[in-house]
């Protein structure tokens, strides 16, 4: 049977504009169809677990019914109570097959047969959804809308996480016409960047220079101390370059294929390359998730410290809550020493950021800002980015153990 992996090959997109052609002529027309874009996406996301995927097939549908559960379990609890302990027990309840498909190959050594793909971004989309109804910023969530928010087929597997109030509204709202023109326009150019990044960039440091230059770090590693030769320089600055034009070409597609089907689904990267310092590094890469984390991790930690009294200095409130949210996030990567290494990595690196910013503002004088000292702030950022891929990307393990 056929099967078709979001934004694999030509034929996918062939296909799939070709079955949102109807659904752009609805929206030229200022009409959405709702049942034919339902359909159409069904068909897709099932055409993404077929064949040797259809395990994964079942763990989704399996996995949209405990969320389905969860979330209106909660939506009817919400009404009437609003004790911490049960919103808490309800959270880990939504992100407990996640915690299982990422602790399953630490453990067993193989896979959970739980896991599918995009399970991290759909468990992102049910726990805001949770901690919004906890806050009351919603204050209900219709069955058809949640699932369309949940299975929203273009950022199903990839993202970027969008959230569910800013989604409802725009698919209530059909753009006009002039804008809707302006959105395939986008839509366009997002495509042929996307396919610039993945299929040229992404392909030329991924498949042609990664392979050869991680050898030559293998092959000369015995002349280094730890291995750290000026080939492993050259792993972590490819590695880096494959890592962004590959991820950010797929989300360029996911973005595209939403601004077709009349969402404005929110950008993933902004320039990352570009950031002044790391903080602002985060600012602009994989936004959708830096965002997330900020509202629903460490803006809550911070509050939760601060309500308690736990630790009187705000700064280090906001230290103990950056170790915390990246330490998390390094979790959610996977259970292994380098992804949880690169989270605490980021987390130093923001703590250590932040004592900088505030000891270059109170010596303004002797520290002048200038273009000299911008691009050695930009050349800092990026030789730092691009260290903590090398340990994101695993190769150290290889390197050293292996």
């Amino acid at each position: 049977m056929l099967n078709l992996q979001p934004y694999a090959d030509p034929q996918y997109f062939l296909l799939l504009m070709l079955g949102l052609l109807p659904v752009m002529i609805g929206l030229y027309h200022g009409h959405r169809f709702k049942t034919y874009e339902t359909l159409i996406s069904l068909l897709f996301i099932i055409l993404m677990f077929t064949g040797a995927k259809w395990q994964q097939g079942i763990a989704l549908i399996g996995y949209i019914l405990w969320q389905l559960a969860i979330v209106f379990g909660y939506l009817h609890y919400r009404k009437h109570h609003n004790q911490t302990s049960v919103f808490v027990i309800t959270v880990l309840l939504s992100i407990l097959p996640l915690v299982i498909v990422k602790v399953t190959p630490a453990v067993v050594l193989h896979p959970s047969l739980l896991g599918f793909l995009g399970i991290s971004y759909l468990t992102f989309k049910a726990v805001q959804v949770i901690m919004e109804l906890r806050d009351g910023t919603m204050k209900a969530v219709g069955l058809m809308p949640f699932l369309r928010f949940m299975l929203f087929m273009p950022a199903l597997s990839s993202g970027p996480i969008d959230r569910y109030r800013r989604f409802q509204k725009d698919y209530d709202n059909v753009p006009k016409r002039e804008q809707y023109l302006n959105m395939l326009a986008r839509a366009v150019w997002y495509l042929f960047l996307g396919f610039f990044y993945k299929y040229i960039l992404g392909y030329g440091f991924g498949t042609v220079l990664l392979p050869r230059i991680e050898r030559s770090a293998m092959v000369v590693r015995h002349m280094y101390w730890l291995g750290l030769s000026p080939s492993l320089v050259g792993v972590a600055f490819v590695y880096s370059m494959y890592l962004f034009f590959d991820f950010a070409g797929y989300s360029l597609f996911a973005v595209a294929t939403s601004l077709v089907m009349g969402i404005d689904t929110p950008m993933n990267f902004n320039r990352p390359f570009q950031a002044h310092n790391i903080k602002d590094f985060w600012n602009r890469w994989h936004m959708t998730l830096s965002f997330w984390f900020r509202d629903f991790i460490f803006m809550r930690v911070t509050f939760f410290i601060m309500k308690h009294k736990l630790i009187k200095n705000p700064i280090r409130v906001s230290q103990v809550a950056y170790l915390i949210n990246f330490l998390i996030m390094g979790f959610w990567h996977g259970v292994t020493w380098y992804y949880i290494t690169y989270g605490l990595f980021h987390a130093c690196a923001i703590i250590i950021n932040d004592i900088w910013l505030r000891f270059k503002k109170k010596h303004r004088k002797q520290l002048p800002h200038n273009r000299w000292a911008e691009a050695l702030a930009i050349a800092t950022t990026f030789c730092v980015v691009c260290f903590s891929f090398l340990i994101f990307s695993g190769f150290l393990n290889t390197l050293w153990f292996k």
